[in-house]
């Protein structure tokens, strides 16, 4: 979890040019409650349940650790949580690589010499960050089997549902026609659902 992590950091640092100087630059509180929300879940929460895991103290530190008795299935959740917990973030560093200089922090609207970036994973999902986010939130929850790390992957559910209708509105503005040809192809976030 901790390499992943690190990884990633790297990952938006050699994709942007920064790490955490990106914030939203607009007055939008849903812009900047999910922003604040990446970092808290990213550079918090994430690092502080590795250091549990490691340290073999989770249970004692969540209460809402669910103890699962039945051997396949804690398996299958700890498996489940290290796929979608790792396809998650190699997203989410493939999504910044493919953005590089165009990426701005959630709800920004393209700037003037941004380009539209439809390769990559924008040709499977025109929002692989949010996808991302959500595969690493419930990637965590079925890994460490807690209700507090599901309750992340709800209340990024509805920020994310908050958020993408303001940013597509920029979005068609910025690039037109383009954009909506572009929404009519690909799904917003899960390939085949939604």
């Amino acid at each position: 979890m901790v390499l992943l992590l690190s990884t990633l950091v790297i990952a938006k640092h050699l994709a942007t040019g920064s790490i955490l100087r990106d914030q939203p630059s607009g007055g939008s509180l849903r812009m900047w409650v999910t922003h604040i929300f990446n970092l808290f879940f990213l550079l918090i929460v994430n690092p502080i349940a590795a250091m549990l895991l490691i340290a073999r103290h989770l249970d004692a530190v969540d209460p809402t650790h669910i103890i699962v008795n039945v051997p396949w299935l804690l398996m299958g959740l700890e498996i489940a949580g290290m796929v979608l917990y790792g396809g998650g973030h190699l997203l989410m560093g493939w999504a910044l690589a493919r953005l590089g200089r165009n990426y701005q922090a959630g709800g920004n609207f393209p700037r003037d010499v941004d380009e539209m970036v439809v390769v990559g994973p924008y040709r499977v999902v025109r929002h692989p960050m949010y996808t991302a986010a959500l595969c690493i939130s419930l990637g965590l929850a079925c890994l460490i089997q807690s209700l507090a790390a599901l309750s992340i992957f709800c209340i990024y559910i509805i920020l994310i549902m908050l958020l993408v209708p303001a940013e597509e509105e920029g979005l068609r503005r910025a690039y037109g026609e383009q954009y909506t040809a572009y929404q009519q192809k690909v799904k917003r976030i899960a390939p085949l659902l939604y």
